[in-house]
C-alpha cells in the first residue's frame, strides 16, 4: 500500500514541475490547391462525380419538360396500387425520380396513374404522358385480296 502511494505522490509531482514543452516549428508546409475544373486525385480511378441537381425555385424553374422525354410502356391498376413503368423503371403514385436532359438532371414526380395515361409533376408543371401502345399492322395491308362473289373463292391481287 506504501508503495502504490509513493508511486501515486511521484507521478503527480513529477507533472506538476515538469516544464512545458516548447511547439514544434515545421520548416516545409505542405499545400494541396485544386482548381474547380480539374479532377480531385483522391477520387477512385474512373470515377466521375454524379451530375449537378437542376437548382430549384422560381427563378431557376428551367425549360419545360416535353411529354416525348418519358416512355411509359405499361400501367397497371390493381385495387390498392397503380403502378406503371415509365422509362423502363417501375413506379408507383406519388414516388419521385430524377430525369437527366442533357446534364441537368430535373426531379419528377409521379401524381397520377389512369388508365392510357401517366400525370408527372415538376413544381408546377403537369405533364401527360400517354400510354405507347403498338401499333397493330392489319393482315389485309400486308396481303391484300379480293373477294369475290363466291364465298370460298379468294383471288390474290397482283402488284
Amino acid at each position: 500500500m506504501k508503495k502504490l502511494f509513493y508511486l501515486c505522490l511521484m507521478t503527480s509531482s513529477s507533472i506538476l514541475l515538469a516544464d512545458e514543452t516548447p511547439s514544434m516549428e515545421l520548416k516545409h508546409k505542405s499545400s494541396f490547391n485544386v482548381e474547380a475544373n480539374e479532377r480531385n486525385p483522391f477520387w477512385p480511378i474512373g470515377w466521375k462525380p454524379a451530375p449537378k441537381m437542376a437548382k430549384t425555385g422560381p427563378d431557376h424553374a428551367g425549360p419545360a419538360i416535353p411529354p416525348s422525354s418519358f416512355v411509359v410502356s405499361s400501367i397497371t391498376l390493381d385495387p390498392k396500387a397503380h403502378y406503371a413503368i415509365i422509362n423502363g423503371r417501375t413506379m408507383s403514385e406519388g414516388q419521385q425520380f430524377g430525369l437527366q436532359l442533357g446534364t441537368q438532371i430535373y426531379q419528377i414526380t409521379v401524381k397520377a396513374i389512369n388508365d392510357g395515361h401517366v400525370v408527372l409533376l415538376r413544381h408546377d408543371q403537369e405533364i401527360i404522358v400517354p400510354l405507347r401502345r403498338k401499333e397493330i399492322i392489319s393482315s389485309a395491308l400486308l396481303f391484300p385480296v379480293e373477294f369475290l362473289a363466291e364465298p370460298h373463292t379468294i383471288k390474290p391481287r397482283r402488284f
